[in-house]
């Protein structure tokens, strides 16, 4: 019997849709200029030059009058949508929505639920609740060691089987390096990508922000970033010695980022992404000790920030993942230490490091686009492309519009984003996933032929 096929989505209608005179931006594709594209039947049928394609009958036209960026969509292979168990912070529907909203055409799901994601007759529901409710294709990556206690691996095969891309126990690490290299070698049997979050509890116990000289001051136990780069350091080495897939989520500091450095040099099978907050933000922004700021790993310090910054702009950081992590507004709306640590970020990503990076020159545009979108082929899934013959994976924005995160709302069911009230230029105005017309921002509307 073959495997389940690893995305699932709700049935949606295919698009029929003219973009008319916008410019297209696909770094893959090689692909950067004015451009009519055409989308027939959730397919991509035509590029054409500006204006120069002719409206089909019943087709919708969206009007780029040179200006209206096309791109592909995004792919975020961190996020948590909290089914089953914790529906009250997010579910598959708003946090799908929430993911159109962003540009996303996909997102892979964490399995730190309640109860954990562990087993294949709870990846086989919660796969058939998306199958009913997800506006973009979703994909899950169960526990690697049951209930997420590090005990005892998970039935990868059967997981494997039953749609799994890979495995992870993120919200815990996987503290005995004896499980982890059992994890491996079980790996290569059935495949998939072991995704880690790094973190040794023997070090980071009771921290709420990063450690130094601004947590002394506030009086609020840190968190080294030894807790993480260690992690990083003997799990690399794990790896390289089974010769073994892994993949380090979320990285906050520079030993980290130069660890995956040297593993990449050394041959090893080693994947690492970036989340927009830890590419933007440093523990000062903690100062005011808003809840939003507390997530883990933590904000580091200035220098941290710019590494990642560099990483991501060579290549030793893969890809940016959100880290989606929504929380009731009663679980954040207490004293710092008290509040979970995790940040909203579908709905802000693009904007945020546009305007945080772009815009400063910091990083190219075609880059970014290509970050955002690679997560995808680290989890062997095909990467969006703007091509004849592609399924209509597509985000269009308008890198002029400016606006202030959260002022309407949110798509998500939570409003704890860092984010939250910054100016940001650079908006999502329309998501097509899977060939399909996912999200259209509000104001923004098209008409048809």
């Amino acid at each position: 019997m073959s495997a389940a096929h690893p995305l699932v989505r709700c049935p949606q209608a295919a698009a029929d849709l003219l973009l008319r005179d916008v410019r297209v931006l696909d770094p893959r594709a090689r692909i950067d200029g004015r451009h009519d594209v055409r989308v027939r039947g959730g397919v991509i049928a035509e590029l054409g030059t500006p204006e120069g394609l002719e409206p089909l009958e019943a087709e919708e036209i969206v009007e780029g009058q040179g200006r209206l960026r096309l791109l592909p969509a995004f792919f975020d292979p961190h996020v948590h949508l909290r089914t089953p168990g914790q529906e009250h912070k997010e579910d598959l529907e708003t946090g799908t929505r929430a993911a159109a909203a962003g540009g996303y055409g996909g997102v892979i799901a964490m399995p730190n639920t309640d109860p954990v994601l562990d087993s294949a007759p709870l990846l086989r529901s919660v796969r058939d609740a998306a199958a009913r409710e997800a506006r973009v294709a979703v994909g899950f990556l169960p526990a690697i060691t049951r209930g997420l206690a590090g005990e005892q691996l998970t039935e990868m095969a059967e997981l494997m089987e039953a749609g799994a891309l890979g495995f992870t126990d993120d919200g815990q690490p996987v503290q005995s390096a004896g499980m982890l290299r059992k994890a491996l070698q079980y790996q290569r049997l059935c495949g998939g990508v072991i995704a880690l979050h790094e973190e040794d509890r023997t070090l980071s116990r009771g921290g709420s922000m990063h450690e130094g000289a601004l947590s002394a001051a506030l009086g609020i136990r840190g968190i080294p970033t030894i807790a993480e780069s260690t992690m990083v350091a003997r799990d690399a080495e794990v790896a390289g010695y089974e010769g073994a897939r892994v993949h380090f989520q979320h990285l906050s500091c520079r030993a980290s980022a130069e660890t995956v450095a040297a593993a990449k040099q050394r041959g090893w099978m080693v994947s690492a992404e970036v989340t927009p907050h830890h590419l933007l933000l440093t523990e000062e922004d903690v100062r005011q000790l808003d809840t939003r700021m507390k997530m883990h790993p933590p904000l580091a310090g200035e220098d941290d920030r710019q590494a990642l910054v560099e990483a991501l702009r060579s290549g030793t950081i893969d890809c940016v993942a959100t880290d989606h992590a929504p929380h009731a507004r009663d679980e954040k709306e207490v004293p710092f230490e008290q509040a979970p640590m995790g940040t909203t970020g579908l709905e802000t990503a693009f904007a945020a490091l546009h305007t945080g990076l772009v815009l400063t020159g910091t990083l190219d545009l075609g880059l970014l686009v290509e970050r955002m979108t690679a997560g995808a082929g680290l989890f062997g899934l095909p990467l969006p492309l703007i091509e004849r013959g592609e399924p209509a994976n597509l985000t269009l924005v308008d890198l002029d519009a400016e606006w202030v995160a959260g002022e309407h709302g949110w798509e998500s069911r939570s409003e704890n984003c860092c984010f939250a009230g910054r100016p940001m230029r650079g908006r999502v105005l329309l998501t097509l996933a899977a060939g399909s017309i996912v999200y259209r921002e509000r104001a923004f509307s098209v008409v048809a032929a």
